[in-house]
């Protein structure tokens, strides 16, 4: 397994956009399997939802190295924008929804938002702790 890795870190020294493209792929093939696996046992959450945790327990562990994933993390939060302009154009076919729902609507994606940011902001701050406790 260990040389699995030092041929994974190696070629992505060598040749660091192909590791990029191939480590994309590797997340993309692996948020679509947890979700085919999540559809066909009938979890009560979503595919993507269970690739995040699998993920995050795989790199906890170290079964997965971070080094081998970091690349196209990287790349892929940084044009996280691209992913939201199917959503917007969603919305603007739907005037119709917004004019009578839309204040629930807002509402609902502020309070949401709001909640997303504290548990966010808990979250890196008992990480960040715990990081600084365990050096």
């Amino acid at each position: 397994m260990n040389s699995l890795h030092a041929r994974i870190r190696l070629f992505s020294m060598r040749q660091p956009r192909l590791a990029l493209v191939a480590q994309v792929l590797a997340l993309t093939a692996f948020c679509l399997g947890c979700d085919r696996f999540a559809r066909a046992v009938h979890l009560p959450l979503p595919g993507s939802v269970l690739a995040l945790g699998v993920l995050l327990l795989l790199l906890a562990t170290r079964v997965v190295p971070l080094a081998d994933l970091r690349r196209g993390a990287d790349w892929l939060l940084a044009e996280m924008l691209l992913f939201f302009i199917p959503a917007v154009m969603a919305v603007s076919q739907h005037t119709a929804l917004l004019r009578s729902d839309g204040v629930r609507i807002v509402g609902v994606i502020l309070l949401s938002t709001v909640l997303v940011m504290t548990v966010t902001a808990f979250l890196v701050d008992a990480v960040w702790r715990w990081r600084r406790h365990a050096r």
